[in-house]
């Protein structure tokens, strides 16, 4: 205790010169600030280099979704026509599948329709019915004849005779 205390009695003493002797050292003082200029150029051609770049980029974008706008009306067109085309196709070929079209083609390359069938057992391989060859005599109609007109709606024309006129008097009908 006897080395701290000669100290402590001093510190009231030298406290207050060390602090006054930081207290100037530590002040502040304003230092000019230095008059630098960055270099401009630089700066507005990459900021101008970034805008071209974007309004360029921009123009492509929308020129080529005009193009896909094009190109897709254009398919639309195309793929309306072919079903239009393949509707018309369907058509004409129920037209000719049609049995009595198919008929109809068959006697004009002179076929006939049987009037006897045999049926033919495929496990036994005979034939049961009584199988006749077709000829022309046995032609069946494709086209059934039409309704006959009653003959009440034709009844027979009427014949009158009418005297002629003669002076002035007008003719009479008998």
């Amino acid at each position: 205790m006897s080395a701290t205390s000669p100290l402590r009695n001093r510190l009231p003493y030298v406290a207050p010169r060390i602090a006054q002797a930081a207290l100037q050292r530590a002040r502040l003082t304003v230092v000019p600030r230095r008059r630098t200029q960055a270099p401009r150029v630089p700066f507005v051609t990459f900021v101008s280099i970034i805008l071209l770049g974007g309004v360029v980029g921009l123009l492509m974008f929308n020129t080529s979704m005009q193009q896909a706008s094009f190109r897709e009306t254009a398919l639309q067109n195309q793929a309306t026509d072919l079903g239009a085309q393949q509707e018309a196709l369907e058509m004409d070929l129920q037209v000719l599948n049609d049995p009595a079209h198919v008929a109809a083609a068959a006697e004009r390359l002179g076929l006939v329709m049987p009037t006897g069938a045999g049926v033919l057992h495929l496990g036994s391989g005979k034939i049961s019915g009584d199988p006749q060859p077709a000829t022309g005599a046995d032609r069946l109609p494709l086209e059934p004849p039409g309704p006959r007109r009653p003959a009440e709606l034709d009844p027979p024309p009427v014949k009158e005779k009418v005297k002629a006129a003669t002076d002035g008097v007008p003719a009479t009908v008998q």
